[in-house]
């Protein structure tokens, strides 16, 4: 008897547990993602076409463009207003069936991709980014193919749209080409580019740029400067300089190149000027300047003082006031107070 007792239990106990797993299973919401512009038509579970029921959205009834055919809601030219958490009640009782997350969308479009080697010889990352957005979740998934075989792509664990790929040999005449695929629940888009490994070798702005006035003449500026610390191997693969300069009153600049030198005097600064100085780095064979990404610097007349101004290395473009001391200046200003 106490078995037969326990055995109704536990069918009583299932049975229970089974309803409320049903139950449950119909209060989770799923997602239905649709294309920006297009109609939707949104399913109440799994009722019969004469099933009558009624639908709001985030709450409170549908108040856009909408017609109902059953336990069907369509929703005509929906655009991301319509975007929200549709939920569906069965008529006359008002017991809730489904409930549907709504996403507005459009599939991928073309990628821009950009690669750059800014550590060579030992790799290069690349970079995409969407030429408009899709407003749905969408990932990424990149191939870098040379010499007819797939490289390792290892993703990068801060930005999501980039990549490193290690160099598999050096100073390659196979092309390298590189495929990005964007996919989201609306379809995919695959953007390919191809590139001789020699231009993307762009090593990063030097470091430390310091700009030194001389007292002894006022014309005299002396500017050094230190390697990129992401340059990996600077006796083997040495850098050249690119330093142009002028003041910010007039418009032409004066450009210097340097082979293996990390400073240089300009001779003809004028003093009391304020001045821009911009210094770029590039592999002495190959690659090209990035000229994006000069570090510049202002010079301007201060009170007394040798110190050298510095201006840190900058992410991408930036500016530091750096200063150009002239004793003239200096004395006419005493003389005038």
């Amino acid at each position: 008897m106490a078995n037969l007792v326990t055995s109704l239990c536990c069918v009583v106990l299932a049975a229970v547990v089974v309803a409320y797993a049903q139950r449950r299973s119909q209060l989770v919401a799923r997602n239905q993602y649709e294309r920006m512009g297009s109609d939707v038509t949104m399913q109440c579970g799994s009722l019969d076409n004469d099933a009558s029921v009624s639908w709001k959205v985030n709450g409170t009834d549908v108040k856009a463009q909408h017609r109902l055919e059953g336990p069907r809601l369509i929703l005509t030219q929906v655009d991301l207003s319509h975007n929200g958490l549709y939920s569906c009640f069965q008529n006359p009782h008002g017991e809730r069936r489904d409930t549907i997350f709504l996403h507005i969308g459009i599939p991928p479009f073309e990628l821009t991709v950009n690669c750059r080697s800014n550590t060579y010889p030992k790799g290069f990352y690349c970079n995409w980014h969407q030429q408009q957005p899709t407003y749905i979740p969408t990932t990424f998934e990149v191939d870098v193919q040379h010499n007819q075989r797939s490289l390792e792509v290892q993703k990068d664990s801060v930005h999501k749209n980039r990549c490193h790929v290690r160099f598999p040999e050096v100073f390659s005449s196979f092309p390298y080409k590189v495929n990005v695929t964007a996919v989201n629940p609306l379809g995919k888009y695959s953007t390919t580019i191809s590139f001789e490994e020699s231009t993307i070798v762009k090593p990063d702005p030097p470091e430390r740029v310091t700009a030194t006035p001389i007292r002894s003449n006022t014309r005299r500026l002396e500017v050094s400067w230190h390697s990129p610390a992401t340059w990996p191997d600077i006796d083997s693969f040495p850098l050249k300089y690119f330093l142009r300069y002028r003041p910010l009153i007039r418009e032409q600049w004066q450009h210097v190149e340097l082979s293996d030198s990390t400073s240089h005097t300009i001779t003809d600064a004028y003093a009391g000027k304020e001045y821009i100085i911009q210094v770029a780095a590039k592999d002495t064979e190959i690659g090209t300047w990035e000229v994006d990404i000069l570090i510049e610097t202002t010079t301007s007349p201060i009170p007394s003082s040798n110190a050298p101004q510095k201006a840190e290395p900058p992410v991408g473009r930036a500016a530091r006031l750096l200063t150009f001391f002239s004793p003239l200046l200096l004395g006419m200003l005493l003389l005038f107070m």
